[in-house]
């Protein structure tokens, strides 16, 4: 079976299409009008192990505020489409990963409930026009869509782009593991039945 999730996310500021296979080999084809941004949604396809094809057509002529979170909510949307019941899956995944002198501790929890737990230092604002301080907020955006807990706790690093692209490789190798089916898991991976 296919965990395959296609979102389009219309409004007066932008127009999003996603394609998410959870099951995929890492293949990213993004398009957002923001550079660094696409970059960093390829890491999460690549780390992740997850096909994912990104769509954006933004009101950048504002700035790119609008266009990354919409595009940041429209892939927390396939995430949860994709992963449908969760059953059979390993729920929880965490990485350590290093990038040269950046090194970031993630855990995710396939809850069902939205958190986010965000520390980083203090950067520079810009890498090219990418607006350092909407890094947190694309994470509360997937989170509030993919209605998953997820911590993020970036532990050394001076280099902007290298903080910023550890902690979405981070996440994409603890999101891996969180969405990996496990043969022992008999239906949904809670007390509770349901996630």
């Amino acid at each position: 079976m296919s965990r395959f999730a296609r979102v389009q996310r219309t409004t007066k500021e932008s127009d999003v299409l996603v394609e998410l296979e959870i099951d995929g080999t890492g293949v990213a084809d993004i398009e957002t009008g923001v550079p660094f941004f696409d970059h960093m949604l390829a890491q999460l396809g690549k780390h992740g192990g997850l096909d994912l094809t990104v769509r954006t057509q933004g009101d950048l002529e504002v700035d790119a505020h609008h266009t990354v979170e919409d595009t940041s909510l429209a892939v927390g949307q396939a995430l949860r489409e994709a992963l449908a019941d969760k059953a059979g899956i390993r729920r929880y995944g965490d990485a350590l990963v290093p990038l040269d002198e950046a090194l970031v501790q993630c855990a995710v929890d396939l809850s069902g409930r939205p958190y986010l737990v965000h520390n980083e230092p203090d950067i520079v604002e810009l890498i090219g026009s990418y607006d350092t301080t909407l890094t947190k907020h694309i994470f509360e955006s997937i989170v509030a869509e993919a209605r998953i807990t997820l911590h993020i706790n970036v532990l050394s690093g001076r280099n902007a782009h290298h903080i910023v692209e550890t902690q979405f490789k981070a996440f994409s190798r603890a999101l891996r593991a969180a969405v990996e089916l496990d043969p022992r898991v008999v239906g949904i991976p809670s007390t509770k039945g349901s996630l």
